[in-house]
């Protein structure tokens, strides 16, 4: 930054600050609507000074990086992987494409497909220690606990896992956690149910094998429905990205130690467990519960303009409009309970969202459904209890984190290091313990 009192003001866009403590003007120069935080550090009071800093404690309004994985455009309800809106890639492609297009930059040709498939496929066998890992935890864990620790583990089972300068060992390692993180989702589910494990099978389609895995009897045999198949790979595809969220940022923070993409990957799974972030579709369910029939409707609403209670997978902290993803759900929720019949909740989540779309009160605060307002009445049709939900969000969004690392990775980044405002105790001297007043 300059001071524009030492230098002429140039052509070029700038932000013009004028310090009202000291009279002096600073200029910051703009490039992509944002200003350079770093150039607060002139403003200052005494030369000795540190220097001015933003506060934002949430980073709700700060860039951290950029990125050419996904575009979201909160007003507008738009969401984009590399270019391609969600809808259309929710309704031709399955998660695979969707995989080739955030790691590789475009959708894969049919051979590039294939090779993808075959990579992960090569990959599959889990090691004996995650076995024993998640047999070791008690059976009411919940399954995000045992899938956080089950990844992290995974870093010392494969050699060079701290190479991640290396692009080619960044690749092995992306296809043994894209391969792996459902078959330990899956052993995970299973133990908290009390079944046997079931393992991969060769052949399996990356969302076949995943409900075959979850749904096998205790003989290993399952009876997968294509619609039920196709409802998870969609779901999958919804869930791989969405930008600079909690658990991306929490991947990308850790990761910027240089640590392995085990360990910053087991960082996104703690974040994503979270009851505002992947655990937002299970309160929603625990919501409609709260809701004995249609005719109840408009009064939980009442009671959610008061303040009495919260209106669940409504609003979103960056759409302002209806969420892109919320659309395709609704439509895939439908097709689902087509098969295993209707449930009384589908009514009433449907109910639900007609109504509060009527009312002033939610419109004017931009209350409109987002992606956990249908996600968890999907998973609870398939048969799964609520702790599953956030475990089907972090092994369709292990695609996204994976992108963001490598696209990390491959560029120049310091290690994040926040800084913060000191509200604490001034400097005090020892005081031996037998001065000290309780």
């Amino acid at each position: 930054m300059t001071d524009p009192e030492k230098s002429p003001s140039s052509q070029r866009d700038v932000l013009l600050i004028e310090d009202s403590r000291t009279g002096r003007r600073f200029e910051l120069p703009i490039t992509d609507d944002t200003v350079p935080a770093m150039g607060l550090r002139d403003i200052r009071l005494q030369e000795e000074d540190f220097g001015m800093l933003s506060f934002d404690p949430a980073l709700t309004n700060t860039v951290t990086c950029r990125s050419s994985i996904t575009y979201i455009d909160g007003e507008a309800g738009i969401l984009n992987y590399r270019g391609y809106p969600i809808e259309q890639l929710a309704e031709n492609a399955d998660f695979l494409d969707v995989i080739h297009l955030l790691l590789e930059g475009d959708l894969p040709t049919p051979s590039q497909r294939d090779l993808l498939e075959s990579e992960i496929q090569a990959e599959v066998r889990l090691p004996d220690s995650s076995v024993a890992l998640i047999a070791s935890f008690p059976e009411d864990a919940h399954p995000m606990t045992m899938l956080t620790a089950a990844v992290a583990g995974l870093a010392s089972e494969f050699p060079d896992v701290e190479k991640v300068r290396d692009p080619g060992n960044r690749r092995a390692q992306v296809l043994r956690l894209l391969a792996l993180t459902p078959v330990l989702a899956a052993l995970a589910n299973r133990h908290s149910a009390g079944l046997p494990p079931v393992l991969p099978a060769e052949g399996d389609s990356y969302a076949g094998g995943f409900l075959r895995m979850l749904l096998s009897n205790p003989e290993g045999k399952a009876d997968i429905h294509p619609a039920m198949e196709r409802a998870l790979d969609a779901l999958l595809v919804l869930h791989a990205d969405h930008e600079q969220n909690c658990s991306a940022n929490a991947v990308r923070a850790v990761a910027s130690s240089l640590v392995n993409p085990y360990s910053a990957a087991a960082a996104g799974i703690a974040a994503l467990h979270g009851p505002l972030h992947g655990g937002a579709s299970q309160a929603v369910l625990q919501m409609l519960d709260e809701i004995p029939s249609l005719d109840d409707v408009p009064a939980f609403l009442d009671s959610c303009k008061t303040g009495e209670r919260r209106l669940m997978g409504f609003g979103h902290r960056v759409y302002h409009n209806y969420d892109p993803r919320a659309k395709v759900i609704r439509d895939l929720a439908a097709q689902v309970f087509e098969i295993v019949g209707d449930d009384p909740k589908l009514a009433i989540a449907k109910a639900l969202e007609t109504v509060a779309l009527e009312d002033d009160y939610f419109i004017s605060r931009k209350l409109f459904p987002n992606v956990d307002f249908y996600s968890g009445l999907i998973y609870a049709a398939l048969g799964f209890d609520p702790g599953m939900f956030p475990v089907f969000f972090a092994v369709g969004r292990m695609s996204g984190w994976l992108a963001h690392w490598e696209e990390m990775m491959a560029e120049p980044f310091k290690i994040v290091r926040p800084r913060q405002i000191y509200q604490g105790p001034a400097r005090r001297d020892w005081i031996p313990p037998d001065e000290r007043k309780g």
